[in-house]
């Protein structure tokens, strides 16, 4: 009997192995140009804008002539750097640093304290709502005569105020990374029988880390900036003053390039926390786990 063969069955082709030569001119890496890998330094690129704004200052005062109203920067550095050297600056630096430090560990401690019993209990949702509604708006210099009816003039009223300034938007921006933590963690959590604090700190803490640490740096800028305007104000406690009042009296005496040193003192602190400590933070925390770009 002859076998029918389908004509739609494709043909068996034997098996075969074909040797390949082996792959030597790998192509080389190609290398950025210098000048390409200097400028992706993030430190060079923020230098040279601030020496860009220097020389603007410097051609700005020298074209008005005026240094009773704008003094140079070379002159306003020449008084930095002899204030530095006399010690004036860096104690009043300390005083204002030495108050800081302690309203905003405060407001911390406090901003913690609310969000947790906000995420815990409803009532605590109702009361962290009310709070921020009413005192997130209201300015914290506004707080300062009630501060000195209250702790009288010296670092007490300081402090208050500056933990009013911490507390609500931090609280704020805590309680927004609490409310964003998937529900999945949240779960797994509980299936781990976590409660209380050790479900906040051990799931909700970690997983709202990134939205905790741009409330803490909103708060130290908030807390920064009243602390110079409360003694601005007043800020002499025992016959002393901190940065702020150190501007104050030479804008009384007319010292305009002090003045001027001064507040660039403040700038340089403030720039030396964000990129220092702050971005520090981050890189060792948040940028390391993978949980911001």
């Amino acid at each position: 009997m002859t076998a029918v063969v389908n004509p739609l069955t494709p043909p068996v082709r034997p098996e075969y192995e074909r040797e390949l030569a082996p792959f030597v001119e790998a192509p080389l890496e190609r290398r950025l140009p210098l000048i390409h890998r200097v400028w992706q330094q993030g430190w060079l690129r923020k230098g040279l804008i601030l020496a860009v704004l220097a020389v603007l200052w410097e051609a700005l005062a020298r074209y008005q002539d005026n240094d009773l109203l704008l003094p140079t920067f070379t002159a306003t550095a020449r008084a930095f750097f002899s204030d530095m050297a006399s010690g004036e600056l860096p104690e009043r630096v300390r005083l204002s640093l030495a108050v800081l430090v302690e309203g905003y560990a405060a407001g911390i401690v406090l901003a913690f304290a609310l969000t947790t019993l906000a995420v815990s209990t409803q009532l605590g949702r109702d009361l962290l709502s009310t709070l921020t509604a009413m005192f997130n708006p209201l300015p914290a210099i506004a707080l300062l005569p009630l501060a000195l009816l209250w702790f009288g003039l010296g670092a007490g009223s300081l402090v208050f105020v500056l933990i009013h300034s911490v507390l609500w938007p931090l609280s704020l921006n805590i309680f927004a990374g609490f409310q964003a933590v998937p529900e999945t963690l949240r779960m797994t959590g509980r299936n781990y029988g976590l409660r209380g604090l050790s479900y906040v700190f051990q799931i909700l803490v970690p997983a709202a880390l990134p939205a905790i640490l741009s409330g803490l740096k909103i708060g130290w800028a908030f807390a920064w900036r009243t602390l110079i305007a409360a003694e601005l104000v007043f800020g002499a406690a025992s016959g002393k003053g901190g940065l702020g009042w150190f501007i104050f009296q030479n804008r009384n005496e007319l010292y305009t390039d002090r003045v001027f040193a001064g507040l660039g003192l403040v700038i340089l602190i403030g720039l030396l926390m964000e990129n220092g400590v702050f971005a520090t933070l981050e890189r060792l925390t948040i940028r390391r786990w993978g949980q911001v770009r």
